[in-house]
């Protein structure tokens, strides 16, 4: 498994160091760590802004121009699934990283136990918690939680995926059939959708937690109760 994570760090020593540990931390867990450097927040969101599949962020607080406080709270804007974990060489900024849901901060200079210790609970949590769906989208990746999912609908050869955006892209609805897990159930040729968020079902259509009602086809109603009963 491979397991991405981006150091933000505008001095070139602690960024290194970062670096070296992650990549001896993912050996000794058995894992390929994917880090990349980068030397300012500004640069991160310019990468950021084509490839959002990040697992992790390491980020230096005190950076020139943009500080790793306001860089979390604009990733945190559009991604509730990214691990943050912040280093500094200050502590009056812990308060703070409870806007942004921080993991942890880490005080420079960094301890390798303390850090391994941060990484290994990030990637629990990932495992755990944060299984995504991977879209390549308008020229760039994207991941979605899927507890962020409420349905999948397919038009033509078009597959609209229904979270906190919607996301149009040209596969197959059974593509994602088989990269989702069993809290999605399949209903009918042209639909999948989360269980989780059914709050209601009929005979002629299902309503969900935000008010969303999806037409059921003729037929669907008894697997769709089934596989909610199953579920739960």
């Amino acid at each position: 498994m491979a397991y991405r994570a981006a150091i933000v760090d505008d001095n070139p020593i602690d960024a290194s160091f970062t670096t070296q540990e992650l990549t001896a931390w993912g050996e000794s867990r058995r894992l390929t760590v994917q880090a990349e450097c980068f030397n300012s927040a500004e640069q991160f969101l310019f990468r950021y802004a084509e490839d959002k599949t990040w697992d992790i962020l390491l980020l230096d607080i005190e950076m020139n121009a943009m500080d790793g406080v306001t860089l979390a709270k604009k990733i945190r804007a559009q991604n509730e699934a990214v691990q943050i974990v912040f280093i500094t060489g200050y502590s009056d900024y812990i308060a703070e990283g409870y806007e942004v849901s921080a993991l942890h901060y880490l005080m420079k200079p960094v301890n390798r136990d303390k850090l391994y210790s941060v990484l290994d609970r990030a990637l629990e949590k990932r495992q755990q918690e944060e299984r995504c769906l991977n879209l390549e989208s308008t020229g760039e990746m994207v991941r979605i939680p899927f507890y962020e999912i409420r349905y999948l609908d397919v038009r033509q050869n078009y597959v609209t995926v229904h979270g906190k955006q919607d996301y149009t892209v040209k596969r197959t609805l059974g593509d994602f059939e088989r990269e989702l897990d069993d809290r999605f159930c399949r209903v009918g040729r042209s639909m999948i959708v989360n269980l989780r968020f059914i709050r209601r079902v009929t005979r002629l259509d299902v309503t969900l937690s935000d008010g969303s009602v999806l037409p059921l086809p003729r037929g669907a109603y008894e697997p769709l109760n089934r596989a909610i009963i199953q579920h739960t």
